[in-house]
């Protein structure tokens, strides 16, 4: 790459934000998970939309491809460099503006992160529906480019169900903006849906508009003990028959709260330690304790003990939270980290063949499954799994995800790491369709170009 590209583009954001030196640039090269390390020739921190759209209009000019980045906290590898590209980081795009009380919604520079979209909404009385372990450093662009679940899908919807409008420059520095705060807006394309998931190759999100949301007047935490995976939506069905709200389900096996105990020093939630733990969080009316109670008692055949805490649930969902911590302080390599979704009708079975198979064809592996319950999304990971035998461990836990008509990629994209198995989830003429999308919009492929579907 020439050296004047650098030079023009350090004109644009200021020299201290073209970043060009190894050490520095280490941590935009390196994903999360630490299995994929790529090379940048520059890494570019604009402060606002003009300077995105003006270091785009540059690269695209000079045929210099570029790679989205928000807070570098997927595990797919897909916002990595791994060619020399240049990465363009959002994270200056960090303006909040005020929350609207009326219309609840929140509007935001792509670089800010969850947490502190978190906090602008509980300032204003609302609840930011997107909450997820990453919170303190994904961005709000991060969760657009790769439409981020998280615990609370069940009740709010994933990131695409609650984006209002978007800002976002195109790979020539053409500017894109839909932007109503509208419920209801039919008026074609919803382009904001399209951008979220497109995991950076469709334009370079810089400012968002959310839903807020009013949050719950009375809610409690529930840890449950339960013999098997199906009782876990079994049990969050009937409390929904009770008439409670479900904020959030999540399920723990045993394995994973012993890794937790210990890495934490954390005492025994439960008098007995079941196989596995349905950590759930209600809502309801005034009497949303006694409803919960009264549930869990009628549900004696799924029950095998259970502790219910105040509405915040902290000392609860830490052992939930603990756990990718935990895991990855545990594991002797990298741990292999796939996020998955089955239908409910399947998550049972998807786990008995997935621990069966894995026994039989990968012993040395350690599993540690925990997820979202109530939407079939689990977090398969595979501990202590020598460097030779990440590819074929991936390979056959896709093929057992396909055969229970599930997906490969839940939450954080297709990005590098699952790019071999996309025809497992989409059919060749989908796969032709997104080709074609991205081929307009992007035909130079400046955006994000080694990531599916490329021409």
């Amino acid at each position: 790459m020439p050296s004047s590209i650098v030079s023009e583009l350090a004109e644009i954001v200021g020299a201290a934000h073209v970043l060009t030196d190894p050490d520095t640039t280490a941590r935009y090269t390196t994903d999360w998970t630490g299995r994929w390390h790529g090379r940048a020739t520059a890494v570019v921190r604009p402060a606002d939309t003009v300077e995105v759209a003006r270091v785009l209009e540059v690269c695209h000019r000079a045929g210099v491809a570029v790679v989205p980045q928000g807070g570098n906290t997927g595990l797919v590898g897909g916002s990595i460099p791994m060619h020399g590209e240049i990465v363009l980081s959002v994270t200056r795009l960090d303006r909040i503006e005020d929350p609207d009380p009326v219309g609840h919604t929140l509007a935001a520079g792509a670089g800010v992160t969850v947490a502190r979209a978190q906090d602008a909404a509980r300032e204003a009385g609302l609840i930011f529906g997107i909450d997820l372990a990453a919170r303190d450093s994904a961005t709000l662009g991060g969760i657009v480019a790769t439409n981020a679940g998280g615990v609370r899908v069940i009740k709010y919807g994933d990131t695409r169900a609650q984006l209002l409008g978007v800002e976002a420059v195109l790979s020539d520095g053409t500017v894109l903006t839909r932007w109503k705060a509208l419920r209801k807006d039919n008026a074609g394309y919803h382009l904001p849906g399209l951008l979220a998931g497109s995991e950076g190759t469709l334009g370079v999100v810089t400012r968002v508009l959310m839903k807020l949301h009013v949050p719950p007047s009375h809610s409690y935490c529930a840890l449950v003990g339960v013999r098997t995976v199906g009782a876990a939506p079994a049990l969050v069905d009937l409390l929904r028959r009770a008439g409670l709200t479900i904020e959030a389900a999540e399920l723990m096996t045993d394995a994973g709260m012993r890794l937790v105990r210990r890495h934490r020093a954390l005492r025994a939630p439960l008098r007995i330690e079941p196989p596995y733990y349905l950590l759930v969080e209600v809502s309801g009316p005034a009497d949303t304790e006694g409803l919960l109670l009264g549930a869990l008692e009628r549900a004696s055949d799924l029950v095998l003990d259970a502790t219910v805490d105040d509405e915040r649930g902290r000392r609860l969902w830490s052992y939930r939270d603990s756990h990718t911590e935990a895991i990855n302080a545990a594991s002797s390599t990298p741990p292999v980290k796939l996020d998955i979704t089955t239908p409910l009708a399947a998550v049972e079975s998807f786990v008995d063949t997935l621990t069966h198979t894995l026994a039989t064809e990968f012993p040395h592996a350690r599993p540690i499954l925990f997820g979202h319950i109530a939407d079939g999304n689990v977090h398969v990971n595979l501990l202590d799994v020598e460097p030779g035998q990440a590819l074929p461990v991936t390979g056959r836990v896709f093929e057992l995800v396909a055969a229970h008509e599930g997906s490969i990629s839940a939450e954080h994209g297709i990005g590098r790491s699952k790019a071999p198995w996309i025809h497992l989830a989409r059919s060749a003429v989908d796969i032709e369709v997104m080709k074609a999308i991205r081929s307009g919009v992007d035909p130079t492929l400046t955006l994000n170009p080694h990531i599916l579907p490329a021409r």
